[in-house]
C-alpha cells in the first residue's frame, strides 16, 4: 500500500458525519422522490433560480452586515424550498421569494435573532405582495399514501436524531385533534377536515419550518406550547377558509413566542443580576 492509498484511508476512517447537513440532504432526497414519481417541479430552472438567488443574496448579506463568509446549508434550505413551494411559470417570482427570505434574516431581527422562519416568511410576503403573480404547492403532489408514507418514516427518523421529533408529534397531533373540533364545528366529514395532512405543503411545513432551530423557542415545554398554538391558530384560519392556513399561523405564532421568549430571558436575568448585586452589597451600619 502507497503513502497516496494511506492518506485516503486516513481521510475516509477520519471522517464524521456532521448532523447539520441531515436537513439538506432529507429536503434534497423529498424533492428528488417526488419530482420523479409526480413531476412537482415547475421546471428546473426555476429551481435553479431560486437556489442561486438564495446563495447570492446570503454571500452578499452576510459578508456585508456581519462580515466574512458563512456555512450556505441555511441558505440551500431556503432555496430549495422556495423552488418547491412556490408556483409560477415566471422565473421572478422564485428569484424574489429567495431574496427575501434571506432578507429577512439580517433585517428583521429582535434582541440580535431573527424571529420569522425564512422560507415561510417569503412564501407569505409574495402571497401577500404578489397574489396575482403566485400560488403554493397544493395538489401537485397528489396523496399516494405509499409515497408519503416514505417520506413521513425518512423525516421522522431524521427528525429525531436531531432531537426535534417531540415538536412534528405534537404538531400532528394537535392537527388531528383540531380537526374533530372543526369536524364538530362545520358538519364535514372528520376525514375530510384530516386529510390536508397528507399533502404536499405540510412534508416540508412539519419536517423543515416549524423544527428550524433558528426559529423555535429553546426550552422543551415551550416548543410544545408552541406547536400546538400553530395547529390552533391554523384551525382559525381554517374555519375563515384561508388556503394556505399552515403558512399564516406559524407567520404569526413563531415570532411571537421567540420575542417573549427572549424578553423573558433577558427580564429574568436582570433580575437576578439585582438579586447577586444585593447580596454581594457591604452591609451598612444602622448606628
Amino acid at each position: 500500500m502507497n503513502k497516496r492509498d494511506t492518506t485516503i484511508l486516513d481521510k475516509i476512517k477520519g471522517f464524521k458525519y456532521n448532523k447539520r447537513y441531515t436537513p439538506p440532504l432529507l429536503i434534497t432526497g423529498i424533492l428528488f422522490a417526488a419530482h420523479i414519481s409526480f413531476g412537482i417541479l415547475e421546471s428546473y430552472p426555476q429551481l435553479l433560480m431560486a437556489i442561486v438567488a438564495s446563495f447570492v443574496a446570503e454571500a452578499i448579506l452576510h459578508k456585508v452586515i456581519v462580515g466574512g463568509w458563512r456555512d450556505m446549508s441555511s441558505a440551500y434550505i431556503s432555496g430549495i424550498s422556495v423552488g418547491i413551494l412556490i408556483r409560477s411559470p415566471m422565473l421572478w417570482p422564485f428569484a424574489l421569494c429567495s431574496i427575501i427570505s434571506i432578507a429577512s434574516k439580517y433585517v428583521l431581527r429582535y434582541k440580535g435573532q431573527h424571529i420569522w422562519n425564512p422560507s415561510n416568511f417569503g412564501v407569505v410576503a409574495m402571497l401577500v405582495l404578489v397574489p396575482q403573480s403566485v400560488s403554493v404547492l397544493s395538489i401537485q403532489w397528489g396523496n399516494n399514501m405509499w409515497a408519503m408514507l416514505i417520506i413521513w418514516i425518512v423525516g421522522s427518523i431524521s427528525i429525531y436524531r436531531l432531537r426535534r421529533f417531540h415538536i412534528c408529534f405534537t404538531y400532528v397531533l394537535s392537527f388531528f385533534l383540531f380537526s374533530v373540533i372543526r369536524s364538530w364545528i362545520t358538519g364535514n366529514p372528520f376525514l375530510a377536515e384530516a386529510s390536508p395532512i397528507t399533502g404536499p405543503m405540510y412534508q416540508l411545513f412539519v419536517f423543515f419550518m416549524i423544527t428550524d432551530p433558528k426559529t423555535t423557542v429553546n426550552s422543551r415545554w415551550g416548543q410544545y406550547v408552541v406547536a400546538f398554538a400553530i395547529a390552533f391558530v391554523e384551525m382559525i384560519f381554517r374555519l375563515n377558509e384561508a388556503i394556505y392556513a399552515p403558512f399564516y399561523a406559524l407567520f404569526i405564532v413563531g415570532p411571537i413566542t421567540i420575542a417573549f421568549e427572549l424578553w423573558y430571558t433577558d427580564y429574568h436575568k436582570s433580575l437576578k443580576d439585582d438579586e447577586e448585586k444585593e447580596q454581594t452589597a457591604p452591609e451598612v451600619s444602622a448606628v
